[in-house]
Protein backbone atom coordinates (compact mmCIF):
# COMPACT_ATOMS: atom_id res chain seq x y z
CA UNK A 1 0.00 0.00 0.00
CA UNK A 2 1.51 3.29 -1.15
CA UNK A 3 1.41 6.00 1.48
CA UNK A 4 1.39 9.66 0.58
CA UNK A 5 2.18 12.36 3.13
CA UNK A 6 1.62 16.01 2.29
CA UNK A 7 3.27 18.89 4.11
CA UNK A 8 4.27 22.51 3.72
CA UNK A 9 0.94 24.27 3.99
CA UNK A 10 0.28 27.29 6.12
CA UNK A 11 -1.10 30.79 6.33
CA UNK A 12 0.25 33.29 3.83
CA UNK A 13 -0.75 36.71 2.61
CA UNK A 14 -2.02 37.22 -0.90
CA UNK A 15 0.90 37.51 -3.29
CA UNK A 16 3.06 35.25 -1.16
CA UNK A 17 4.55 31.84 -1.86
CA UNK A 18 4.52 28.36 -0.41
CA UNK A 19 6.11 25.08 -1.38
CA UNK A 20 4.20 21.90 -0.71
CA UNK A 21 5.83 18.50 -0.45
CA UNK A 22 4.43 15.03 -1.03
CA UNK A 23 6.47 12.15 0.31
CA UNK A 24 5.71 8.79 -1.21
CA UNK A 25 6.86 5.27 -0.67
CA UNK A 26 8.90 3.39 -3.22
CA UNK A 27 9.41 4.80 -6.68
CA UNK A 28 5.79 5.78 -7.19
CA UNK A 29 6.61 9.10 -8.81
CA UNK A 30 8.66 7.44 -11.53
CA UNK A 31 6.06 4.87 -12.55
CA UNK A 32 2.79 6.76 -12.23
CA UNK A 33 1.38 10.01 -13.45
CA UNK A 34 0.94 12.08 -10.30
CA UNK A 35 -0.85 15.26 -9.45
CA UNK A 36 -1.76 17.82 -6.88
CA UNK A 37 -5.42 18.21 -6.03
CA UNK A 38 -7.17 20.72 -3.83
CA UNK A 39 -10.51 20.96 -2.09
CA UNK A 40 -11.90 24.26 -0.93
CA UNK A 41 -14.71 24.44 1.64
CA UNK A 42 -18.03 23.50 0.09
CA UNK A 43 -16.43 22.58 -3.24
CA UNK A 44 -15.46 19.38 -4.98
CA UNK A 45 -11.87 18.25 -5.08
CA UNK A 46 -10.14 19.48 -8.23
CA UNK A 47 -6.93 18.56 -9.99
CA UNK A 48 -4.61 21.55 -10.33
CA UNK A 49 -1.28 20.16 -11.54
CA UNK A 50 -0.07 16.98 -13.23
CA UNK A 51 3.40 15.52 -13.56
CA UNK A 52 3.60 12.51 -15.84
CA UNK A 53 6.00 9.63 -15.32
CA UNK A 54 8.08 10.90 -18.25
CA UNK A 55 8.27 14.42 -16.88
CA UNK A 56 5.56 16.31 -18.73
CA UNK A 57 3.49 18.83 -16.80
CA UNK A 58 0.00 20.23 -17.11
CA UNK A 59 -1.87 22.80 -15.07
CA UNK A 60 -5.38 23.97 -14.49
CA UNK A 61 -6.03 27.38 -16.03
CA UNK A 62 -6.59 28.84 -12.57
CA UNK A 63 -2.99 28.16 -11.51
CA UNK A 64 -1.10 28.25 -14.80
CA UNK A 65 1.90 30.54 -14.62
CA UNK A 66 1.82 30.63 -10.82
CA UNK A 67 2.26 27.01 -9.73
CA UNK A 68 5.06 24.62 -10.65
CA UNK A 69 4.99 20.87 -10.06
CA UNK A 70 8.23 18.93 -9.80
CA UNK A 71 9.73 15.86 -8.19
CA UNK A 72 12.96 14.58 -6.72
CA UNK A 73 13.21 10.90 -7.55
CA UNK A 74 16.10 10.33 -5.15
CA UNK A 75 13.97 11.59 -2.27
CA UNK A 76 10.70 10.01 -3.44
CA UNK A 77 9.15 13.44 -3.08
CA UNK A 78 6.95 15.59 -5.27
CA UNK A 79 6.61 19.35 -4.87
CA UNK A 80 4.21 22.13 -5.70
CA UNK A 81 5.76 25.58 -5.77
CA UNK A 82 2.98 28.11 -5.42
CA UNK A 83 3.69 31.76 -6.19
CA UNK A 84 1.47 34.84 -6.39
CA UNK A 85 -1.06 33.17 -4.16
CA UNK A 86 -4.63 34.39 -4.19
CA UNK A 87 -7.42 34.03 -1.66
CA UNK A 88 -9.15 31.59 -4.01
CA UNK A 89 -6.19 29.23 -3.65
CA UNK A 90 -7.28 28.58 -0.07
CA UNK A 91 -7.95 24.85 0.21
CA UNK A 92 -6.67 21.57 1.52
CA UNK A 93 -4.08 20.27 -0.93
CA UNK A 94 -3.54 16.58 -1.64
CA UNK A 95 -1.26 14.56 -3.85
CA UNK A 96 -2.36 11.39 -5.61
CA UNK A 97 -2.03 9.49 -8.83
CA UNK A 98 -3.79 10.73 -11.96
CA UNK A 99 -6.40 9.47 -12.21
CA UNK A 100 -6.58 9.19 -8.44
CA UNK A 101 -6.28 5.61 -7.37
CA UNK A 102 -4.13 5.62 -4.31
CA UNK A 103 -5.21 6.09 -0.73
CA UNK A 104 -5.65 9.76 0.08
CA UNK A 105 -3.32 11.31 2.61
CA UNK A 106 -4.37 13.80 5.24
CA UNK A 107 -3.65 16.75 2.99
CA UNK A 108 -2.09 20.06 3.95
CA UNK A 109 -4.06 23.24 4.59
CA UNK A 110 -3.22 26.34 2.61
CA UNK A 111 -4.85 29.56 3.72
CA UNK A 112 -4.31 32.77 1.77
CA UNK A 113 -5.39 35.95 3.49
CA UNK A 114 -6.38 38.94 1.39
Amino acid sequence: QVQLVESGGGLVQAGGSLRLSCAGSGSIFRIKNMGWYRQAPGKQRELVAVLTSNGNTNYADSVKGRFTISRDNAKNTMYLQMNSLKSEDTAVYYCNAVPSGLAWGQGTQVTVSS
